[in-house]
């Protein structure tokens, strides 16, 4: 059966380092980064540039920032596979669709339903998932990014329920919750 994998914690925590390297410690030769972010800005193309440099050229990179559920499907199910980032993706569908409780459930359970599919395939394969927590700061002062904060809670609260491990990285440290 596949395997999925959550790993969560504060931004710059160390999530995507640790995913890079559990996923690089997997048997499978096949190895597919799905990113979600796009590039509005020159900081964000420099990112996205240092973040394939590091990966190396033996990871296939699917930018993917919209349909991750498709993106998920079209895994080979012995691949390691990591996706940075859920948050990133919630943001995009945000803007997209706007803050519709409606298209933000759909993708969720989209989203939801291909981890499970691909959990329940054949496959050895193991997708690593990156999603920030974003409440534990102070409660914002804007309605909207209240909404955005408590929908990205949603998120890794559905996807911690389906996975078989979630980690917490806190300072480059990562510690097993599940």
């Amino acid at each position: 059966m596949g395997k999925f994998v959550l790993i969560t914690g504060g931004v710059r925590s160390g999530k995507s380092a640790w995913a890079l390297k559990r996923a690089n410690e997997s048997p499978s030769k096949s190895k597919v980064f799905i990113a979600t972010a796009e590039c509005f800005d020159e900081e964000m193309k420099e990112r996205v540039t240092n973040h394939k440099l590091e990966r190396g050229d033996e990871w296939v990179t699917v930018e993917e920032p919209y349909k991750i559920d498709r993106a998920v499907g079209d895994l080979d199910n012995c691949s390691a596979a990591v996706i940075d980032c859920c948050t990133v993706w919630l943001g995009n569908i945000w803007y997209k669709n706007g803050d519709s409780d409606t298209a933000l459930v759909k993708n969720i359970e989209n989203f939801s339903k291909s981890l499970l599919k691909w959990q329940q395939s054949e496959g050895t394969g193991e997708i690593v998932i990156v999603s920030n927590e974003v409440g534990w700061g102070i409660v914002p002062l804007e309605k909207s990014v209240r909404r955005y904060r408590d929908w990205a809670g949603k998120l890794n609260q559905k996807i911690a329920s389906l996975a078989d491990e979630v980690y917490l990285c806190v300072a480059g440290i990562s510690v097993k919750i599940k």
